[in-house]
C-alpha cells in the first residue's frame, strides 16, 4: 500500500455560523472553514478526513500541503508509526506546521489499514468498550441566565455532563455562572468547568474552591497550559481534579512532565491537535501508565469527532465522548448523525470509520484545492 498522492482540498461551510459572542477573541464566524485530506495508494485504496482549519483553510491547507505531500508520497501506508517518527523529526528541522496539521494524515493512514484488515477503527485499534457517556460543551454564552438555560437543554435531552466555558471577564461573574448552572440541573447532574486560561493563580485557586462548594467534576484549563510551576501549585492546593495538556505540541513528550511531577490531575488530547490518533494512544497510555485519566477532547468537526469516538472505544482512561453545543451547529459533513441515543455513544461496526463523509456537502463546500 505505497501513497501515491496527497489531495486536500479548502472547505467552507455556510450552515456553520457562530456569533462573535462565542468566540472570546469577538470575531463572529460567519462560516467554519476546514480542510479534507486524502491519501490514495497504489492498489486504489483511498480515505479522507477533515482537518482543523482555524480562521483560514486557505493558509492552512498551503502549509499542509507543501510539507507533507512530498513527506508522504512513496511511504506504505501501514507504516503510520515510521511515518510519525519520522515526521516529528522533519518538522523540527524545517516544518514547524501548527499542531492540527498533522492529525488527518495519521487518521487517514489508520482508516486504510482498518479498512484493508475489514475491521471497525476502535477494535483495529485494540476495543475495550462498545459504548460511552456523552457530554456537551457550551460556547461563550451571554450571562448566567443563557448558561443554566443551556444547560437545562443538555439536560432535557438526555445527554450525561455539561460543561462551561465562561466569559473569563471576572472570576466573579464566572463563579456566578457556575452557582447558577448548579441551581438549574441539581444537585445529582454532573458539571464541569473550562474557562480557558484567563485567570491568575490566586483567582483559580478561588475558582477551584468554589467549584468544590459546588460539586463540579472537573476544573479544566484555568490557567496556560505551559504555566508548569502555577498548574502544579493549583492542583496541590485543590481537590476538585485539575485538567490540561490540550493545546501543548509535541505530545506525547511535552505531557510527560506534567504527569510525572503532577502538573496536572489529568491530561488532554484528542486526533486534531495531538499528532492524530497515533499521538493520542501515546498520551492516553502514557497517562494509564501514571494512574491518570486522558480526557479525550472534542474536534469540534463531526468527522473527527468520529474518528474521537473510535479512539473512545479503544482508550480505557477516558470518561465520556465530548460534544459541543448546540450539536446540530457542527454536525455536517457525515453521511448518517454520530450514533447517540438518550446521551449514549455507541461504537460503529463497519469497518474503518463506520459511517460514510457527506461528499455532497464537501463538493458543495470546496473552493480551492492545494
Amino acid at each position: 500500500m505505497k501513497i501515491t498522492s496527497l489531495d486536500i482540498r479548502c472547505c467552507r461551510h455556510d450552515g456553520s455560523s457562530i456569533p462573535g459572542a462565542s468566540m472570546r477573541d469577538g470575531q463572529a464566524q460567519k462560516a467554519m472553514e476546514f480542510l479534507v485530506y486524502t491519501i490514495t495508494c497504489d492498489d486504489g485504496a483511498s480515505a479522507s478526513m477533515f482537518g482543523f482549519a482555524g480562521r483560514s483553510a486557505l493558509g492552512a491547507g498551503h502549509l499542509a500541503a507543501a510539507s507533507l505531500r512530498e513527506f508522504l508520497i512513496g511511504r506504505d501506508a501501514l507504516d503510520r508509526e515510521r511515518a510519525w517518527q519520522d515526521w516529528r523529526t522533519a518538522d523540527r528541522w524545517w516544518h514547524h506546521l501548527p499542531i492540527y496539521s498533522y492529525g488527518p494524515v495519521d487518521c487517514c493512514l489508520w482508516i486504510l489499514g482498518a479498512e484493508a484488515a475489514s475491521q471497525p477503527l476502535w477494535r483495529y485499534i485494540g476495543g475495550v468498550r462498545q459504548e460511552v457517556p456523552v457530554y456537551c460543551s457550551s460556547m461563550v454564552l451571554a450571562d448566567a441566565d443563557a448558561y443554566a438555560a443551556e444547560a437545562k437543554a443538555v439536560q432535557a435531552a438526555g445527554m450525561k455532563a455539561y460543561k462551561t466555558h465562561p466569559p473569563g471577564r471576572s472570576v466573579d461573574e464566572d463563579i456566578e455562572i457556575h452557582r447558577a448552572v448548579r441551581a438549574a440541573v441539581g444537585d445529582d447532574f454532573t458539571l464541569m468547568a473550562d474557562p480557558v486560561q484567563p485567570y491568575t493563580l490566586e483567582e483559580a485557586v478561588r475558582f477551584g474552591r468554589e467549584l468544590e462548594k459546588l460539586g463540579y467534576l472537573w476544573l479544566e484549563e484555568p490557567l496556560p497550559d505551559e504555566a508548569f510551576g502555577a498548574l502544579r501549585e493549583l492542583t496541590r492546593v485543590l481537590d476538585i481534579p485539575v485538567v490540561g495538556t490540550e493545546v501543548l505540541a509535541k505530545h506525547p513528550y511535552s505531557v510527560a512532565e506534567c504527569l510525572a511531577t503532577r502538573v496536572v490531575d489529568v491530561v488532554r488530547a484528542d486526533p486534531s491537535w495531538t499528532g492524530g490518533i497515533t499521538g493520542t494512544l501515546k498520551t492516553a497510555r502514557l497517562a494509564e501508565a501514571f494512574h491518570a485519566n486522558c480526557e479525550l477532547h472534542t474536534t469540534i468537526l463531526h468527522p473527527l469527532e468520529l474518528v474521537n469516538l473510535h479512539l473512545n472505544g479503544a482508550v480505557a482512561n477516558s470518561s465520556y465522548f465530548e460534544l459541543l453545543w448546540p450539536i446540530d451547529t457542527f454536525a455536517f459533513g457525515l453521511a448518517k448523525p454520530l450514533p447517540i441515543k438518550g446521551g449514549i455513544a455507541t461504537m460503529p461496526e463497519g469497518p474503518g470509520l463506520g459511517i460514510d463523509l457527506d461528499w455532497d456537502l464537501i463538493d458543495n463546500a470546496t473552493f480551492a484545492q492545494v
